[in-house]
């Protein structure tokens, strides 16, 4: 996408987000919310100026990638513990006990709820309860001791359940580069 400088008047000179130094080029890129000058939006891996290979770019950990990089990097985060399906790196999830969940996969066995960040819940092998459905059944099927004699956990074992659950963003982005003359 080219944007034509639509008044006639000059633009003001911009400051590179790469180099840091002043734009006079008749071409310059804009994104990640940034002015940069077209050699210096490059590829953190392959050092390509994304400008000339395409209309996006990827940013994660501090990086700056194409989109070849940013799939060979970064291609998912693995497979929701719920459906199977593919979990792609720049989706948000839910994590307990080291299982990743789509947002919408993780819900209670019982009523189905969704659970979201803060909510309480029980982890019984494998399965999630809402806090308002006792996994009573499933830990009296199981072969794992029960937690305490009435089956249910307590509110300390809850929290500390709980503090494995987190949503998280892979902390990476896609930008658009926007070529300016």
């Amino acid at each position: 996408m080219v944007n034509n400088q639509a008044s006639g008047l000059p633009l003001a000179p911009r400051s590179c987000a790469g180099c840091g130094g002043k734009i006079a080029d008749r071409f310059l890129l804009f994104s990640m919310e940034r002015y940069w000058h077209t050699r210096c939006l490059k590829c953190s891996c392959c050092q390509a100026q994304l400008g000339d290979i395409g209309t996006t770019c990827y940013s994660k950990g501090g990086m700056i990638l194409c989109r070849s990089d940013y799939i060979r990097l970064f291609g998912h985060s693995g497979a929701c513990s719920a459906c199977g399906q593919s979990i792609p790196a720049n989706e948000m999830v839910m994590r307990a006990q080291g299982n990743a969940y789509h947002l919408k996969c993780f819900s209670c066995a019982t009523c189905r709820n969704r659970l979201m960040p803060g909510d309480r819940f029980h982890y019984i092998n494998g399965t999630i309860f809402c806090e308002h459905d006792t996994p009573g059944a499933v830990l009296l099927s199981s072969h794992l001791p029960p937690l305490q004699s009435s089956s249910v956990l307590t509110d300390q074992k809850v929290s500390a359940l709980q503090s494995h659950l987190y949503a998280t963003a892979s902390s990476s982005h896609e930008y658009n580069i926007v070529w300016i003359t």
